[in-house]
């Protein structure tokens, strides 16, 4: 009889605990991994301390094959409170870095050698929140995917996402969110301003300011062949290469364009200037731009099929010898005609990096009156 009772009992405990054990939730893009405090600052040697909180996370995305990844970033959050409502998130996309780990953004903030941060700085003084990406296989295992828009436009919207997840950081999922981005940036904010609909549509996406957009990779590849900043388009192959397994960069280059790409592996921005001069065909003796893995892979990561839903500014200098201003305005026209809002300016800048600094402070203010909630008026 007593057996009886402790059986009973038992099998009741199980019953009870299998109503009310939860189970374990699978993993999702936009989860924190992991969101430690970290220090950032304006100058190397660690002089100027960015006064905010700060947290190095890590957090699930999305390949550009759709597999689960863990991409890390960094998340700063003004000290002093908001007064109007929800703290709004700037998903901030930094421009070219590099390919190598080192490179990362998250570690030049802490190291103070983040050019970016005199922009980014000029959000946090309005009291924003902005979180950067470092992107997919940089500052984490595997290769950096760069260039890969797909996987650039998920890391950015993914760690929008993350931000509001991290453990007293004081963030709301109702918080209005902008993307800006420059360059490598550029075209991972028009990703994210594309991708948002279907893929993060809970975010309150208010717009989107993308400068320097290598919208055509194609393109860019051929403008950069055989001239002095060769060497983005070979790292370009390198990131493509890596979120696309069956394009197999190895096996058709040849033996001096294998040794000079693994040695590109795990270089930072500047590094690439060694590079300058070179040609694909000094890489390889097959036609790598136009075999047909390739053209389809650079047509799935052109931008512009698809319009945004949320109001653009484009921005892109005159005297760009990077990205051709013809891809950044043929961006623009095939935006305009699909009935995107877009604010298009040309600016009088000579160069790539001038672009960034004369229309960065450009972007934040338009970013921020769509931020407030001011209609935004195009000029299609």
């Amino acid at each position: 009889m007593t057996l009886r009772v402790r059986v009973s009992v038992s099998m009741i405990l199980l019953l009870i605990m299998s109503l009310t054990t939860t189970p374990a939730r699978a993993a999702t893009a936009g989860d924190v991994v992991s969101a430690q405090p970290t220090t950032v600052y304006l100058l190397p040697g660690k002089l100027l301390e960015v006064p905010v909180n700060a947290w190095h996370i890590l957090y699930n995305s999305t390949s550009a094959i759709g597999a689960l990844n863990a991409v890390s970033g960094t998340l700063l959050v003004p000290k002093s409170g908001y007064p109007l409502g929800a703290r709004p998130i700037i998903g901030y996309a930094t421009g070219t870095h590099g390919l190598g780990d080192q490179c990362a953004p998250s570690v030049s903030m802490r190291e103070g050698r983040e050019a970016e941060l005199a922009l980014v700085s000029l959000f946090l003084l309005k009291g924003f929140a902005v979180v950067v990406t470092d992107y997919e296989g940089l500052g984490t295992p595997g290769q950096h995917t760069y260039m890969a828009g797909i996987s650039q436009g998920h890391a950015v919207l993914d760690a929008v996402r993350a931000a509001t997840r991290v453990p007293g950081a004081g963030l709301s999922t109702r918080a209005p969110v902008a993307v800006m981005g420059y360059s490598q940036g550029g075209a991972s904010a028009g990703w994210a301003a594309q991708l948002q609909p279907t893929y993060a549509p809970e975010l309150r996406l208010r717009g989107v300011a993308a400068g320097g957009v290598p919208a055509d990779l194609h393109a860019v590849a051929n403008h950069l062949d055989g001239g002095e900043n060769f060497g983005l388009a070979a790292a370009a192959g390198v990131g493509l290469d890596a979120a696309y397994p069956e394009l197999d960069l190895e096996a058709d280059l040849n033996d001096r364009g294998r040794a000079l790409l693994a040695d590109a592996a795990d270089d930072c921005v500047g590094d690439l200037d060694r590079l300058a001069g070179l040609r694909f065909s000094d890489l390889s003796p097959i036609d790598l731009l136009n075999q047909p893995k390739w053209l389809a892979r650079l047509a799935e990561n052109r931008l512009g099929a698809v319009a945004p839903r949320v109001p653009m500014f484009l921005y892109h200098a005159r005297g760009d010898e990077i990205i051709p201003l013809a891809v950044g305005s043929t961006l623009r026209s095939e935006y305009c005609r699909a009935g995107a809002n877009v604010r298009w300016t040309a600016l009088p800048a000579p160069d790539h990096v001038t672009g960034a600094v004369e229309g960065g402070p450009l972007a934040i203010e338009w970013l921020t009156l769509r931020i407030l909630g001011l209609p935004a008026f195009g000029n299609c």
